[in-house]
């Protein structure tokens, strides 16, 4: 959803191009910043997103514009620019971000690109394909400051100065030894205050938090958030340094991942909804609402076989909503802790009793506030002996054992390595449904003795 400045920017734009007012567009368009300029894209035609485009005269800013547009809108974009276009941008932009924007297109339109791209990056960007695009490999940039472990601090700073100074997010000072193998890591902060004759290896720190090419993006980001750090190192099966993952990158992922758990646990995918055709969508969703479905009529048959007594005692179908009600949100919101808390590393599968004990006392809590609440609601309105009784023990039940699905599945899931986000949502929320209705009439008919 678009905010106020951001809308109020869109409507301005769409407006001096309907007018051809193309001088205040070039204005606007060179005042404003290459990521808001990738919102302003998703709301215009190729056509005027071309216009747009051939305004900008920074190339590097194309680049940022390019990196922040999502993948539908970069690849209709591309197929309207000349290839010589395309290259020059990619020439301008991080490695890394040229290998993303390369794997979103077509192998045949990729292929060409990297033909035409002749300078020494482009064999660095074939290198970084080669990766899954969610591992550290993937998304690790290759342009870093890489030193032997024998030079002193004052050759170091020459060289840095001579050889690095270009390197995009210089935060740490890698140390290798003579195979090219990372052994220390040391902060720019540290080799200026050193003694110049100082050597790398005399104060470089030797525990570095290191991973490996295949580790996949969450585990990388997770790293980062938990020490602190502003990159992390990628290395090969021998150590050798291959390339970092910065903070920008991990921020990203971060928002990547939560979205992507998001949407599993609505039951509709993994991608942006709004970036999937319809066929798509529809595609995604069916078997989740299939599985809703088949809840549905199991409930149903349970609720068919009870049929007389609902039929002689009309109001216990009052109650069925706000039971089911009930229990599906606490399953919904125990479940969405606990897939949150995997997902951010906060939360571990050792956990396990811990998790499920505390959300099961909390459903336990929750289920005796609005089992006296809905109870007294229920004998006030229909005055029937043991009634609320009923309706009570029915939403205790149901809230809690909704909180032990609702935490315990997804764990269960992650213990097995199976993505824990695709046990929520529909899932949940079905097996809960169920679950409190046959306890209900269970009740019922036990305690009011029909």
């Amino acid at each position: 959803m678009l905010n106020q400045n951001s809308k109020i920017m869109v409507d301005s734009i769409k407006r001096l191009l309907r007018r051809g007012a193309t001088t205040n567009l070039r204005k606007i368009v060179e005042k404003t910043h290459a990521a808001d300029l990738s919102i302003v894209f998703r709301s215009l035609s190729v056509a005027n997103q071309l216009q747009l485009l051939h305004m900008i005269r920074d190339t590097e800013k194309k680049g940022i514009l390019f990196s922040e547009l999502d993948e539908d809108t970069f690849s209709a974009l591309s197929n309207e620019l000349a290839l010589e276009d395309i290259v020059e941008v990619l020439e301008q932009m991080p490695s890394d971000d040229v290998a993303d924007l390369i794997g979103r297109l077509p192998e045949e339109k990729s292929d060409a690109i990297l033909e035409k791209m002749r300078k020494e990056g482009s064999e660095e960007i074939e290198g970084l394909l080669k990766y899954d695009d969610d591992t550290a490999g993937g998304i690790m940039v290759t342009d870093f400051i890489a030193l032997p472990q024998d030079l002193t601090a004052n050759e170091a700073i020459k060289q840095i100065q001579t050889e690095y100074h270009d390197v995009e997010m210089p935060f740490y000072l890698y140390v290798v030894d003579e195979y090219g193998k990372l052994v220390g890591v040391s902060s720019l902060r540290q080799l200026v205050v050193v003694s110049p004759e100082t050597t790398l290896k005399q104060f470089m720190t030797t525990d570095v938090f290191a991973v490996g090419t295949d580790v996949d993006q969450e585990e990388v980001a997770k790293l980062v958030a938990r020490y602190d750090i502003l990159a992390v190192p990628v290395v090969d099966e021998s150590n050798r340094l291959e390339g970092i993952v910065t903070v920008d990158d991990v921020i990203d992922i971060f928002r990547q991942e939560a979205t992507e758990d998001m949407l599993k646990m609505a039951g509709v995918g993994d991608e942006y909804v709004e970036t999937q055709s319809i066929y798509r969508s529809t595609k995604t969703r069916l078997p989740w609402l299939l599985a809703s479905c088949a809840g549905g009529i199991m409930a149903l048959f349970i609720i068919g076989r009870f049929e007389g007594t609902l039929y002689r005692f009309a109001y216990l179908a009052a109650f069925i909503p706000v039971i089911m009600g009930m229990g599906g949100n606490i399953g919904t919101q125990s479940s969405t802790i606990v897939v949150r808390g995997l997902a951010t590393g906060r939360l571990n599968v050792r956990d396990f009793w811990r998790v499920v004990s505390k959300e099961l006392a909390i459903g336990l809590i929750l289920g005796g506030f609005y089992a006296v609440l809905i109870g007294t609601v229920a004998q006030v309105q229909y005055t029937v002996q043991m009634l609320a009784l009923t309706v009570g023990l029915a939403v205790i039940i149901s809230m809690t054992v909704a909180a032990l699905v609702g935490s315990g599945v997804p764990l269960l899931l992650a213990r097995i390595n199976i993505d824990p986000a695709v046990a929520t949502g529909p899932f949940v929320t079905t097996s809960i449904d169920i679950i409190s209705v046959y306890c209900y009439f269970i009740l019922a008919t036990t305690l009011l003795g029909i």
